[in-house]
């Protein structure tokens, strides 16, 4: 009489020979996408929530505050709206005040910006990708100089700077701003470990043997993998340069050559002065019209600079 055994029952005859047992399936742990469930700290969501109320909270205030007239910031709570809505009058009376001279901030930082941040991204893009790819005598040198100066702050450097462009007839003029904002270690060191991760060598020599030259090599074939690193170090020298001030401070005298932080600062000041107007509420709307450019940066090229960042992390 034949018997029937059921299939996860039945259990082959070289595994009984061998003594081995039928292997179990594993269950998959519940958590996302079938993985290990993951640990939640409470510690780091209560930290995690403080610094997200530290960067959220003077924002709220400032888009507040904007929306108040001069009696309404001394009368009203930071953090909540007053009876009048002086929003889009502020706005207003901040590009028409004193002749329109925040239009005027306003060109001149994107002067700044513009030859500043761009020439040193420019030259961090060069810089990196010779160092990167070429060797040459004095290399290691050139790296331990650029680690030092990132780690130097440029405060330190001011007032040599102002020394050397003073004897040279320069300060008071817009040269003495773009000049010293061409020079970006930590986006020349960015773009050095960016592109020794991005850019295959077998790829450059590929085109070297077909016949290309260095120049045609780097704008053809180079330069689009460094389009994330090329925008993470614009970001980054965009932001510096847009909030430059200590350096316009020491270098600029006449208010028509101001970026929009030395400008909104002497706004700020007339408070102090005999006679001098008091308009906390068009300084307050000035700052907010001043970040609101750099948001609009960072969220439409965040896709980019994102994945600047991460480069080197992964080592294939």
């Amino acid at each position: 009489m034949s018997s029937t055994s059921s299939p996860a029952t039945t259990v082959s005859a070289p595994a009984q020979a061998e003594g081995r047992s039928t292997p179990r399936l594993r269950t998959a742990r519940k958590g996302v996408a079938g993985g290990p469930k993951r640990k939640r700290s409470v510690l780091l969501t209560v930290l995690t929530g403080l610094i997200l109320l530290y960067t959220v909270v003077p924002l709220v205030w400032l888009v507040i505050s904007a929306t108040k007239t001069q009696e309404g910031l001394a009368n009203s709570s930071g953090l909540w709206f007053s009876d009048d809505f002086a929003l889009w009058d502020n706005i207003s009376q901040t590009f028409t005040y004193h002749d329109g001279i925040f239009v005027r901030w306003l060109l001149n930082t994107l002067l700044y910006v513009v030859l500043g941040a761009g020439g040193a991204t420019l030259l961090a893009i060069l810089g990196g990708y010779a160092l990167a790819k070429f060797d040459f005598p004095g290399k290691r040198a050139v790296f331990a100089v650029v680690i030092g100066a990132v780690a130097v702050p440029g405060t330190a450097l001011a007032v040599p700077t102002f020394l050397m462009f003073s004897k040279m007839g320069l300060t008071d003029t817009p040269w003495a701003v773009i000049i010293p904002s061409l020079v970006s270690p930590f986006g020349l060191y960015l773009m050095w470990v960016f592109a020794s991760e991005a850019i295959p060598v077998e790829l450059l020599e590929a085109a070297r043997i077909d016949g290309a030259g260095e120049v045609r090599t780097f704008f053809q074939v180079a330069l689009p993998l460094l389009a994330p690193g090329t925008v993470t170090v614009l970001l980054f020298t965009t932001v510096a340069t847009w909030n430059n001030y200590f350096l316009p401070l020491i270098m600029l005298k006449d208010p028509n050559w101001y970026p929009l932080t030395l400008g909104l600062d002497s706004w700020n000041n007339q408070a102090q002065t005999i006679g001098g107007d008091v308009i906390f509420n068009l300084v307050i709307t000035g700052s907010l019209l001043t970040i609101v450019p750099l948001i609009a940066a960072f969220l439409f090229l965040q896709k980019y600079w994102q994945s600047g960042l991460a480069a080197g992390s992964v080592k294939e």
